[in-house]
């Protein structure tokens, strides 16, 4: 990873990623912007790209929250994070073998990790990967996330067919639940 300045955004983390298929602009829920770009890619297309997303940038900007007051300092972080580890192993195992048995549907094991990137993912095995930062999620959307999971043990992938699923099981409110879902941030700690 390497730092930018860009003239109007200011400081842009840039990282050439070998799992990236295209070029893709974030911004954390700190205000900090990550431009992440293939490996086959260029860092003056990267750029090129970030130029194009300036306005979009500071849009998404504009509508954060004011900071929130997390702990800053390394080990108090440290201690939530694992205090979040004990309370998600004790509870989130339990709450997808309750919704499968709800469901009539079957998983492999349940792991849980310190995932940022995303809240949870399902193998070609039916193993869930569940975050730790669920815990920081309502209960409804911590639900949410196990029904989701839970329709790639049918579907592997995104289709139609998924979603009507997903949108079957949670009572036709999949895109709202997903809309809702995307407010919240493993980033909070």
């Amino acid at each position: 990873m390497k730092n930018y300045r860009d003239e109007i955004i200011g400081d842009v983390t840039l990282c050439r990623s070998r799992r990236a298929r295209r070029i893709t602009v974030s911004v954390r829920p700190d205000g900090s912007v990550r431009l992440t770009y293939p490996w086959f890619g260029t860092q003056r297309d990267a750029l090129a790209f970030l130029t194009q997303r300036r306005e979009w940038v500071e849009r998404v900007r504009a509508k954060l929250p004011p900071e929130r007051l997390v702990p800053r300092d390394e080990a108090t972080r440290r201690a939530r994070i694992e205090a979040l580890r004990h309370e998600a192993k004790e509870v989130l195992p339990e709450r997808v073998a309750t919704i499968a048995d709800r469901l009539g549907m079957r998983y492999g094991r349940v792991t849980i990790r310190a995932s940022r990137s995303k809240w949870a993912s399902c193998s070609a095995r039916n193993d869930l990967s569940l975050s730790l930062f669920m815990m920081l999620l309502p209960e409804h959307l911590r639900d949410f996330v196990i029904v989701h999971e839970l329709c790639h043990t049918v579907h592997k992938n995104h289709s139609r067919e998924f979603h009507a699923l997903v949108d079957s099981l949670v009572g036709g409110r999949e895109k709202e639940l997903t809309r809702e879902l995307r407010r919240h941030s493993t980033y909070d700690l």
